[in-house]
């Protein structure tokens, strides 16, 4: 961990996003998503930062943020809406959000 996240852990309140998921068979398109919906999450506002692990289909991210209402508008993010749909309709197998 960097210098910047410990000094935010120490410094104030955050709020964080767990995600985890199976992947199904099903996986076109899945890399270049996940890597935008990755990128655009890191951009909003109050967006703290992301991390993101993955081995033999499982996965787990975790994105820390400011306030409630920052994850509320990136849960309405017209980009993540798309991902979040073509996750549920084929990419996972299995998915948790916390």
């Amino acid at each position: 961990m960097d210098i910047e996240k410990k000094d935010l852990m120490n410094d104030k309140s955050y709020y964080a996003v767990i995600f985890t998921s199976i992947q199904s068979e099903v996986n076109k398109d899945y890399e270049e998503m996940t890597e935008l919906i990755i990128s655009l999450a890191k951009k909003q506002r109050g967006s703290l930062w992301v991390e993101s692990a993955r081995s033999n289909g499982i996965g787990i991210t975790v994105s820390y943020w400011e306030t409630e209402e920052s994850i509320r508008n990136w849960k309405n993010h017209e980009k993540h809406l798309i991902g979040r749909h073509k996750g549920r309709s084929g990419w996972y197998l299995s998915l948790i959000h916390i």
